[in-house]
């Protein structure tokens, strides 16, 4: 047995704010410490303009980038096969790293 759990970064679009939800409740029951999005810009609803400035969502974007440093692995929620442009930056950051990287759809 390892002598911490493992430690997994979910990537995706914030617009799939249930599906990352419920793909964290899952791995979280199995035992898994799960690092995700912790500010869902595009909720049904809202405009991304409308919640956050340019420069608190480069800061995100930043700071996610720490969160897959954390990880063991990535998980890309991505319904229906979406990923998006700063999900895509992530896949690539995560790849460049070293990470394995799945899909929770076919890509």
């Amino acid at each position: 047995m390892p002598d911490r759990p493992e430690i997994v970064c979910i990537c995706g679009s914030t617009r799939f704010g249930d599906e990352m939800s419920a793909a964290n409740r899952d791995l979280t029951f199995a035992g898994v410490i799960v690092v995700a999005p912790g500010v869902f810009l595009r909720a049904e609803g809202h405009e991304a303009d409308e919640l956050i400035t340019n420069e608190q969502k480069a800061a995100l974007d930043a700071l996610h980038l720490r969160k897959i440093d954390l990880a063991d692995r990535v998980l890309v929620v991505n319904p229906g096969g979406y990923i998006g442009e700063s999900t895509s930056r992530e896949i690539a950051y995560a790849h460049a790293t070293g990470k394995p990287i799945s899909f929770t759809d076919p890509v």
